[in-house]
């Protein structure tokens, strides 16, 4: 049970428009995390989000550096992820936990830096561990010179993305028909952008907006941020190798505060507060390549599970049936061929 179940209750809602079809294509699942709100998720966990209203058809699960081997080699160490969630896949696809299929789709963590054979046969390992459900990595590049912004677990370099190792292993990605997830800071957008020119052929995914940033030296400059952020997504929207999940802005680090309140934030504040990111980026990339996602259990920081689907069911509210199925289910369902 999340830390501020409590404090979430404060808001309660019921789920808009509950028979529209949702696949949720980015969310996590681990156990001993107690530098985040939610130090267990599994599927007894995620179900409880799962059933509170929403037509939740089908998952994608995101690494998050859960249940590594701990032992072997360096670069496969990685799989005993893949292992870990692909069991709980199976558990749901036995039909036993609902209708939802939890992580039919899997991306998993590889360490390109570690260069061409190493990165080939984590690639590889990676595959057969996910049986069928392995679809592409994710490989955090957020980094920044300032203290007061905390760089990714992985203790990446300031331009992960342009390293030589990195990028030999990279090649590795569209011979096997993989995806490639993208999560930065909003300063390093460029960096993505870069990659998404050099490897055409490679569907390159964008996490969280990129990673608009608002404490440490950007507290209180949310419309610079904004600027900024607008100017950079723009280079990196006219990649056509590039899809952007919609979701993951209501993180600590990206200044809205709504953690902080006396109460979570009710789904008309969540989109007011929020909109013009997502506007904005619909605009520039279109249904087709845009995907809503929830990003749980990390933004449960701010907002329950129903609260968060709703804000997007709202912001989508003038849009036609088409395009809402295409933001709510078919990109995303199409991108990771579920």
């Amino acid at each position: 049970m999340a830390r501020n179940e409590a404090w979430l209750a404060l808001t309660a809602e019921d789920a808009l428009e509950p028979d529209l079809p949702i696949c949720d294509p980015h969310h996590h699942l681990w156990e001993g995390r107690d530098d985040y709100i939610e130090p267990r998720y599994l599927l007894d966990d995620i179900l409880v989000d799962l059933r509170a209203g929403h037509n939740i058809v089908s998952t994608v699960f995101v690494e998050c550096g859960a249940m590594y081997r701990q032992d072997g080699p360096e670069e496969l160490r990685c799989v005993g992820e893949t292992e870990f969630v692909n069991g709980i896949a199976a558990m749901s696809a036995s039909g036993g936990y609902g209708a939802c299929r939890i992580a039919a789709g899997i991306v998993g963590y590889v360490p390109l830096l570690m260069g061409d054979a190493a990165s080939a046969r984590a690639l590889d390992a990676q595959i057969a561990a996910g049986n069928g459900r392995f679809r592409g990595i994710r490989v955090s590049g957020a980094w920044h010179a300032s203290p007061d912004l905390v760089r990714h677990r992985t203790n990446p370099p300031p331009n992960i993305y342009a390293e030589p190792g990195f990028l030999a292993g990279f090649a590795h990605l569209a011979p096997r028909g993989l995806t490639f997830e993208g999560w930065c800071y909003h300063t390093q957008i460029p960096h993505l952008t870069a990659l998404a020119r050099a490897f055409p052929d490679t569907t390159i995914i964008l996490d969280h907006f990129g990673g608009p940033l608002g404490v440490g030296p950007y507290a209180g400059r949310g419309d610079e941020v904004f600027a900024e952020w607008r100017s950079a997504i723009g280079d990196l929207a006219a990649c056509p190798n590039v899809v952007a999940k919609l979701g993951g802005l209501v993180m600590s680090i990206n200044g809205f505060g709504f953690e902080r309140n006396p109460r979570p934030p009710t789904s008309e504040e969540l989109m007011q507060a929020t909109r013009r990111y997502y506007e904005h980026t619909i605009e520039l990339f279109g249904v087709e390549r845009c995907m809503f996602e929830s990003n749980f259990p990390v933004d449960k920081g701010s907002c329950s599970y129903t609260v968060l689907w709703n804000s997007f069911k709202r912001l989508t509210a003038g849009y036609s049936p088409s395009e809402r199925a295409s933001l709510f289910h078919d990109t995303a369902a199409r991108v990771y061929r579920l």
